[in-house]
């Protein structure tokens, strides 16, 4: 999680990576995309509505240090990116366990008119009034971005994909798998009993590859366990030094969600999943 900083709207922004137009392209991408399925539950024609998730929104407002520039956050970029594909979200869902950063977050996208339902805490304690909150009947997106992998709990995702209609979008942090993998491994409490539960009896240990490959592996199958298996097409997003971060992948119950994800996802340099 970045410091806070005054935006050029001077309320509170998060200063990132270079590397967060990366993760915003791929997720308005993902929006356009599905502009038609949208559409088909989208007045007048239908009712059913389609709302947009976001647990870890951040302030709404990003500062990339590197660079200079600002930028949208993901809820706000999301909303105007449902805007712009002429398929707007009918309901916004947005948390933060920051009451500042999701204060700034409602703001900003109230002031361009997206329908808010704002919910104050971690993710593991609002994803249930999320999922109260979506249409029943509608077809739903969550873009879960968290900063580590316990912050990651896998409740969240276990809770959303009870919503009959949803597609989730995934963050995976690959510098934690990484640079905290002995500590997640030898400690008591570990980040991997709230990312993947049920790791102790299956991961199997080895090098330090092939134990995060199998951490990985074990956290792909309950998602799957959930309804909405997770995607061939797993996108790395790399720092400046050529550095991994973190994994974008897509978890979804309709094979046409998938289709979608990997036409947008597919980058020629990309290389494999690399862990």
């Amino acid at each position: 999680m970045g410091g806070l900083v005054e935006g050029d709207d001077h309320l509170p922004a998060e200063v990132v990576g270079k590397w967060v137009k990366d993760k915003h392209d791929l997720l308005c991408r993902y929006i356009d995309i599905t502009r038609a399925a949208r559409s088909k539950y989208l007045p007048p024609d239908n009712t059913g509505g389609a709302a947009y998730i976001d647990l870890f929104c951040g302030p709404g407002r990003c500062f990339i240090e590197e660079t200079g520039e600002w930028a949208d956050g993901s809820a706000v970029a999301a909303w105007k990116q449902s805007i712009t594909s002429k398929t707007p979200f009918t309901r916004v869902i947005v948390g933060d366990a920051d009451p500042e950063r999701l204060a700034a977050c409602v703001t900003r996208l109230k002031a361009l008119g997206a329908p808010v339902f704002e919910i104050n805490g971690k993710a593991k304690d609002t994803a249930f009034r999320a999922r109260q909150g979506a249409p029943v009947y509608g077809l739903n997106f969550a873009f879960l971005d968290p900063y580590n992998l316990q912050t990651l709990d896998f409740s969240v995702i276990e809770t959303l994909a009870k919503i009959p209609r949803i597609d989730i979008m995934v963050h995976v942090s690959a510098m934690d798998l990484q640079r905290n993998l002995d500590t997640h491994l030898n400690n008591e409490e570990s980040a991997f009993d709230a990312f993947a539960p049920g790791w102790r009896n299956v991961v199997k240990l080895g090098s330090q590859a092939r134990t995060r490959e199998s951490v990985f592996s074990h956290w792909r199958d309950i998602v799957g366990q959930t309804g909405a298996y997770t995607s061939d097409d797993v996108r790395l997003i790399t720092g400046s030094k050529n550095q991994r971060l973190y994994w974008l992948l897509l978890a979804a119950k309709h094979e046409l969600a998938h289709k979608f994800w990997s036409i947008i996802s597919k980058k020629t340099d990309q290389g494999s999943l690399d862990l």
